[in-house]
């Protein structure tokens, strides 16, 4: 299908449309869109009376299906090399079919300056934040004394750590961590089985996510997301980890 097709049906699925009001959209003239709308109308795609044109329910069908394509397709363009690199086997399959969910992430590259900073807009935005969640297979150096900003913030608190930062814990931050457990101020999990990405950050705004590269090494590029759709997937993907994760009481 033509770009100029795909994009008139995009344009109907709200409803009819005029020609003058297609034209104005497409930034084209009536002789040149003419032939595409014929094409359409042969196909059963679409119908026209009075000059104006809406799909038929054949073309409400295919736009049901071009749509969530499109915006999963838009996920991907955001940086391809990004995809391509990294393992997408870090949530169920559930979740990964509707990718579309998070389009408008963007794709941040710490320079090395800035490569062990935390993401300054998130760690901002928690102090507005009713609810934050992390998974983590790393702490990072001011883990502690992020976790204190965050409770004196009087945020809900949920951590999920695999064995591996566990140890850590016990051996650098055991009186710590266990001073956040037994406030009851964060509640941490441990997840019994491999988690298949580097870390995961999610508050009341945004959330972070660092997947691992295809070769399973950790990079410090991240994955930025926002918006309603995209905060709900994020919820999803955690509570993905929580369901057969055990609660820690004790370090």
């Amino acid at each position: 299908m033509s770009g100029k097709r795909k994009k008139v049906l995009l344009l109907l699925q709200d409803g009819p449309k005029g020609m003058d009001y297609l034209l104005k959209s497409l930034d084209t003239t009536r002789p040149a869109l003419l032939p595409q709308m014929r094409v359409l109308e042969d196909s059963y795609l679409i119908i026209h009376y009075n000059d104006s044109y809406e799909l038929t329910t054949i073309g409400k069908i295919l736009v049901e299906e071009i749509v969530p394509l499109l915006n999963t397709l838009e996920v991907f363009d955001v940086d391809i090399d990004y995809w391509g690199n990294h393992k997408l086997m870090f949530a169920p399959r559930s979740l990964l079919s509707r990718l579309r969910e998070i389009k408008g992430c963007k794709v941040i590259e710490p320079n090395l300056v800035n490569i062990y900073e935390a993401n300054k807009d998130f760690i901002e935005t928690c102090a507005t934040s009713k609810d934050l969640f992390f998974i983590l297979t790393f702490a990072h150096p001011v883990f502690t004394t992020l976790s204190s900003q965050f409770i004196a913030n009087g945020s809900n608190i949920e951590i999920i750590i695999n064995a591996d930062l566990l140890q850590k814990f016990k051996a650098n931050w055991k009186k710590e961590v266990q001073g956040y457990i037994d406030s009851e101020k964060v509640k941490f999990y441990l997840y019994p089985n491999d988690i298949e990405l580097g870390t995961f950050a999610q508050n009341d705004h945004y959330f972070v996510l660092r997947m691992l590269s295809n070769n399973k090494t950790y990079d410090y590029s991240q994955l930025f997301c926002n918006g309603p759709d995209a905060l709900k997937w994020g919820r999803e993907l955690f509570d993905f980890y929580l369901k057969d994760s055990i609660p820690i009481t004790e370090i």
